[in-house]
This record gives C-alpha cells, sequence and structure tokens, in this order.
C-alpha cells in the first residue's frame, strides 16, 4: 500500500524547507543587527563623544533631538510602499540605500572635530538618525514580507537579538573602541561594522510581492489607514497592540531608580545585573519564545507570554517587600527578562500578522509607534505613583497587565485567524 503523505512523496522536502528556513533566520538576524547599529552612535556614544570634547551642557542636552526621526519615521514609510529603488525590489532596494547613508555619515562622522565646532557633528548626527529610521522602515517590512507565519516568532526572536548585540558594539565596543585611539576611529570602525548589513542586504532575496505598490503616495498614506480602519474589531486588536506589554513598561519606567534610591545597589551592581545578565536572559528569552511560538502559534503564545510577563512583574514586589537581596535581585532580573523576551517576541509577531502585504512599511510603523506609545508617556504617572511607595508602584504594574491579557482572550478567534497561512 502506498503513503501519498507529503513527507514519503518528497523525502527532500522537508530537508530543504528547513534549510531555507535557517538561511532566511540568518539573514534576518544579520539584518537585525544593521539596523541597531547606528542607534547608540547618534544617542549615548555621541553623548559620550561630546562630554569627552568638553561640549557646553546646553549644547549637549539639545543634541538629544537628533533622536526625533526614530519618533516620527510613520511619516515618511508610505514613500517605501510607493517607490522602488533600483533594480533591488521594494523592499531591498530601499535597505540597500539606507545602509549605503549610514555607513557615509559614519565615515563623515570620523573627520569632525566637535572640540572646534559642533554643529557639523550636530547636522550628520541628524542624517544618521534618519537613514537609520529608513533602514528600519525598510527591514520591519522585509522581515514582515519574508517570514511565513510560522516563522513570525523565531525570526523576530532572530532580529532582535541581533539588534541588541549590535546595541551592544554601539554602545559599550564602541566606547572601548574609543578610550584607546579616540572617538574619529571608533566611528570608522562602527562603519565598517555596517558593511556587514550591506553585504548581507546585497545577498538576501527579495521579499515575495504579492501586490502591487500603491499607484500614488496618497494612495500609499492613505490607503494603510483606510484599510486597518475597515477591519472588523479593528479598535480593540489597536488595544491590545498599545495594552500588551504596559505592565512592562510602567515596572521598568522607574526600575533602576528603584535599585538606586528604594534598594541601595552600586550602579557596579547594576550594570552588571540590570544590564549584562538581563541582555543575555532578554536574548535567551527571545529565541525560546521564537521556538515556542512555532508550537504554540501566535494566540496561545500571546496569552502564555502574557501571563509570564505579569506574574515576573510580581518579583520587583517581592524586593520591594523584603528588601535588598543581591541574589533576589538576580533571580528577578533574570526571570522578568527572560519573560519580557518571550513577550516582545509574540508582540512583534502580532504587528506583522495585521500588516497588509500592500502597505507593510507604513503599517507596521504605524503600529510600532502605537506600541511604544506607553514606553514613551508613561513617565509622570509612573513617577506619581512611585511617589506612594514602591510596594503600591509594582503592585500597580501587575495589575496594569490584566487589560491586555483580557484581550487576548476576548480576541481570540481573530488573533487565530491572522497567524493562518495566506491562501
Amino acid at each position: 500500500m502506498c503513503d501519498n503523505s507529503p513527507m514519503s512523496e518528497d523525502p527532500g522536502m522537508a530537508a530543504r524547507t528547513a534549510a531555507a528556513s535557517r538561511g532566511r533566520m540568518v539573514i534576518i538576524g544579520l539584518l537585525g543587527f544593521a539596523s541597531g547599529l547606528p542607534l547608540a552612535l547618534s544617542g549615548s556614544t555621541l553623548q559620550a563623544w561630546l562630554t569627552v570634547a568638553e561640549v557646553d551642557l546646553k549644547s549637549i542636552g539639545a543634541l538629544s533631538l537628533v533622536g526625533l526621526p526614530y519618533l516620527f519615521k510613520f511619516l515618511w514609510a508610505p514613500a517605501l510602499d510607493r517607490w522602488q529603488i533600483g533594480r533591488f525590489g521594494r523592499r531591498r532596494g530601499w535597505l540597500l540605500a539606507s545602509q549605503l547613508a549610514v555607513i557615509a555619515v559614519l565615515v563623515a562622522c570620523a573627520f569632525c572635530q566637535p572640540q572646534v565646532a559642533v554643529m557639523p557633528l550636530a547636522l550628520l548626527a541628524l542624517a544618521l538618525a534618519t537613514a537609520s529610521a529608513t533602514q528600519d522602515i525598510a527591514f520591519d517590512a522585509y522581515r514582515a514580507e519574508r517570514l511565513a507565519p510560522a516563522e513570525r516568532g523565531l525570526g523576530t526572536a532572530w532580529s532582535i537579538a541581533g539588534y541588541r548585540v549590535a546595541m551592544f558594539a554601539s554602545g559599550a565596543g564602541a566606547l572601548l573602541i574609543a578610550d584607546r585611539y579616540g572617538f574619529e576611529a571608533s566611528y570608522l570602525c562602527m562603519a565598517g561594522l555596517m558593511v556587514l548589513g550591506l553585504l548581507t542586504g546585497a545577498a538576501a532575496r527579495e521579499a515575495p510581492q504579492l501586490h502591487a505598490a500603491p499607484r500614488s503616495l496618497l494612495e500609499a498614506t492613505v490607503g494603510p489607514l483606510r484599510e486597518l480602519w475597515q477591519r472588523p474589531g479593528i479598535l480593540a486588536l489597536l488595544a491590545c497592540v498599545l495594552l500588551y506589554k504596559l505592565g512592562d513598561q510602567f515596572a521598568g519606567a522607574l526600575a533602576q531608580t528603584f535599585f538606586i534610591r528604594g534598594q541601595g545597589y552600586s550602579l557596579t551592581e547594576i550594570g552588571a545585573v540590570y544590564k549584562g545578565l538581563g541582555i543575555v536572559a532578554a536574548l535567551s528569552g527571545g529565541i525560546v519564545g521564537g521556538l515556542v511560538m512555532m508550537r504554540l502559534g501566535l494566540w496561545r503564545s500571546l496569552l502564555a507570554f502574557g501571563l509570564l510577563q505579569m506574574l515576573t512583574n510580581s518579583g520587583f514586589l517581592a524586593l520591594a517587600l523584603t528588601g535588598k537581596s543581591l541574589v533576589g535581585l538576580m533571580i528577578v532580573v533574570a526571570l522578568e527578562n527572560f519573560c519580557g523576551g518571550m513577550g516582545t517576541c509574540a508582540h512583534v509577531a502580532l504587528l506583522i500578522a495585521l500588516c497588509d502585504s500592500r502597505y507593510t512599511a507604513t503599517q507596521f510603523a504605524a503600529l510600532s509607534a502605537l506600541a511604544s506609545l506607553g514606553r514613551v508617556v508613561l513617565g509622570p504617572a509612573a513617577a506619581a505613583v512611585a511617589a506612594h511607595g514602591w510596594v503600591i508602584y509594582f503592585a500597580l504594574s501587575c495589575a496594569v497587565a490584566v487589560p491586555g491579557l483580557a484581550l487576548v482572550l476576548w480576541l481570540r478567534q481573530r488573533v487565530i485567524a491572522l497567524d493562518a497561512p495566506a491562501a
């Protein structure tokens, strides 16, 4: 009797499919690295350079505004949906162009002397942030279109891992190079690392285009919003995007202040545990979350990881109740970052699933801005609650996570439908 299952029909098909999927993960991880590399170079690393160059404090503070393109990148995202650059495809063309721009700006930065004149470096930093934000738009769209529904969790995990490794390289790594050879050499080295992203973009396959590009910039701008608005239950889905990570964002808003003022940890202890151990745990959580999502699917992963996020927030509450404990800090930070990494993986996969392939760049930019809104605006509210004590603050952070979980439960059928393979 003949077995007509797909596996027996073509024994090599599963192996070829698995190899192709692994190749996509490598590409996504390397492009995630390229996406994360410029962020610190127009932020904390640039601030360190200006401080060493003895630029006045007022100018250093004003230069924090060069990061605004990251906040408003959704304004020019429609251009990436509408137009294609060269013959590389709609996504790879913009990826390669923005990466070339980042490399060129980093090389130009290396020839600046902020101790003599700060304005040239300030303008280049603004150009760097703009080119980097454009690369983020193109990469997010490429990732959303290149990954099959079953790969979204693991692909997101790989991209986040690459992004965080890059932030470490352009933060701590760039400062180590600068301490020995100067910031000029440091920025040249970072430009060299960006070449890795350029080579990856050149070697990658273009994302499949299931629909023609919008016929005009107006359609590319209005079309994504209209398409989202016309979906059944869209307000509840958007509320889920906003609220899913709100408990984590609320707890993290004043976490370092709690460690320093509330518990009395030294900066060395915080750096080693909260930053060092926390990054390792978050990377591990993201990868594990991606693997688990391949079995559980999007809805069950959102529910399980969201519940774990809420439970690990209670670890901070336990620290606030019991007092300073270095071992306790290590356990809480490891668990919170591990589960937070899993939650981030599922959250980004939800954003990808919500994107229409005609408008991926614009919709993902808008949805990610909505998802980040809590982190941006929670500061004043968090400070007001913390004034009543850390126990109340972290208890509320657990309660704030409940509405997001309730929405995931309520939206079960809609989220499961989003996770279905495209016809």
